[in-house]
């Protein structure tokens, strides 16, 4: 059996990668440039990934050497996940391109929530090689402990585009193939990242900067709840989902952003609301699909309207598009939505609710 290489031995790379092909009790090679890392990481041999909340046991790690791009060897690799920042996948790229024999078969995962990563690899990596470079979207939070140790959230698996790797089925449980990879990130899209929206920016209205408690709000869980229910019905119309299993993907949603036990903010969740609040996006996507069905809109309405009046601080690109434009031409134009529309004056209602404080 071919052992699976793991290109970058991070909080991803060795916490959720590296845990789940134990798991799966699989041999594995880290590639890392940090040198302290890679020494500390063979002369341990190995290192063990606690569960946020005691959920379950902590597991060690073993069965690995690390080695950096001087002295690592693909011979016995067929399948390699690429998990660095994807500022960095150009680079790595670049380093592969050399490894790679143009008569052997070999499978890339990205495992980078970038835009296009398989892309911006498969391009540094260059024609004339038989590689199939795909993506996956990682659900899992991990956080560095002590030490190599990780602390992680128990998601059971990585999901990736199935369509790229073309018939390859890597045969272990922990790795999920999709296909129709772009309606799985529409999906994600609207059922993860706008409810951390709902929770971020009404929990930035109420007053909140622990993220753990505006998720963690009566009121706020209860809209949380409404709007669950009503993305869930329109994303199995638009996609055909079975309504259990898009039950079961928003409650692992709701399970991870109610969790106390990993720390975060909500600013560190509200940034960038110009990008959040853009048509097609994680608020504006799912309103317009809500309202496809004539299905009830009005918690991502509020959400809208609470992202619009966010306050970053002073020197923020935010702050500055803020102090030139009122919120109706940020709804009209960053989010897309026409005064002529009823949905404007919907957000624009509680914009002023929020602004008086009426909101809750």
């Amino acid at each position: 059996m071919s052992k699976i290489a793991i290109v970058g031995a991070g909080k991803t790379g060795r916490g959720f990668l590296g845990r789940l092909l134990k798991e799966a009790d699989r041999e594995m090679i880290f590639i890392e440039q940090d040198q302290k890392l890679v020494e500390a990481l063979n002369e341990a041999g190995t290192y063990v990934v606690h569960f946020f909340g005691n959920e379950r046991e902590s597991l060690s790690v073993d069965h690995f050497r690390a080695y950096t791009w001087e002295n690592v060897s693909f011979e016995d690799v067929e399948l390699i996940f690429v998990s660095v920042g994807g500022q960095n996948l150009r680079n790595v790229g670049e380093h592969l391109a050399g490894y790679m024999d143009a008569n052997r078969r070999r499978y890339i995962i990205t495992c980078e929530n970038a835009s296009h990563p398989s892309v911006t690899l498969k391009s540094a990596l260059g024609a004339g090689r038989q590689v199939h470079v795909s993506e996956a979207t990682v659900f899992c939070t991990t956080v560095e402990g002590e030490g190599l140790d990780i602390y992680s959230e128990n998601y059971p698996c990585l999901q990736f585009n199935a369509d790229l790797l073309e018939g390859y089925e890597p045969g272990i449980e922990q790795l999920r193939p999709v296909e129709h990879f772009s309606d799985f990130l529409t999906r994600k899209l609207y059922t993860y990242n706008a409810a951390s929206c709902i929770i971020a920016y009404l929990g930035w209205a109420k007053g909140y900067t622990n993220y753990g408690d505006a998720a963690n709000d009566e009121e706020i869980l209860a809209l949380l709840d409404r709007n669950y229910q009503v993305t869930n019905k329109v994303l199995c119309q638009e996609f055909g989902y079975e309504k259990e299993d898009q039950e079961e993907f928003a409650l692992l949603s709701k399970k991870k952003f109610c969790d106390r036990t990993i720390e975060d903010t909500v600013s560190r969740n509200a940034r960038d609301p110009q990008r959040k609040l853009a048509a097609g996006e994680r608020i504006m996507g799912p309103i317009r699909l809500l309202h496809k069905y004539g299905e009830d809109a009005s918690v991502l309405e509020r959400t809208a309207a609470a992202a619009i009046l966010y306050q970053a601080p002073a020197e923020d690109p935010w702050t500055e598009l803020q102090a030139g434009k009122s919120c109706e031409q940020i709804l009209e134009e960053i989010c897309g939505v026409s005064p002529e529309e009823e949905l404007f004056s919907h957000i624009m209602k509680y914009v002023k609710e929020i602004k008086d404080d009426l909101l809750f």
